[in-house]
């Protein structure tokens, strides 16, 4: 297995495992690619524990750490999945939210371990490339959703 030049790395308190194994399963082109436990005891666990996991969420290639307590995440970090439809939406914010998550605004949503989403529509994307008053409308419209629209991101498009 080659190794990326470029890897995120997230971490997490001891719950890595399981976060990349429900990202797997939430995911087009995600997968568990590697478990790896701590050859000796260190600050947050003990030898054999899962220390890292290398897995991809969206083909994006990640590395999990079991860090401990030390430090929380915030939406300075997100991931940002665009989506086709409202169905596509709504399967990656419902699994999300639902699987101990937390809704936000503006297409926002935490997992049950802190990490940030935004799931975002291609037709919010396309409205605020488009600029102007189109774009206006859009972003207006998108201020006052937590989970977008998509039809009424479509429709403020047209005004």
């Amino acid at each position: 297995m080659a190794i990326a030049k470029n890897t995120i790395c997230i971490w997490y308190d001891r719950d890595a495992e399981e976060a990349a194994r429900f990202y797997a399963s939430v995911f087009p082109d995600s997968e568990v690619r590697a478990v790896h436990r701590a050859p000796s005891d260190y600050p947050s666990g003990k030898a054999g524990d899962v220390l890292t996991v290398d897995f991809t969420v969206a083909g994006i290639p990640c590395m999990g750490l079991n860090g401990g307590p030390a430090f929380k995440h915030s939406e300075a970090f997100s991931f940002q999945i665009a989506t086709d439809d409202q169905e596509e939406t709504d399967r990656y914010w419902n699994a999300i939210v639902g699987n101990g998550g937390k809704e936000s605004a503006c297409g926002w949503c935490k997992d049950r371990w802190g990490i940030n989403w935004q799931i975002t529509p291609r037709a919010l994307t396309e409205a605020m490339a488009a600029g102007g008053a189109e774009a206006k409308r859009a972003f207006e419209a998108m201020m006052e959703m937590g989970k977008i629209d998509v039809a009424k991101i479509e429709a403020a498009r047209r005004g």
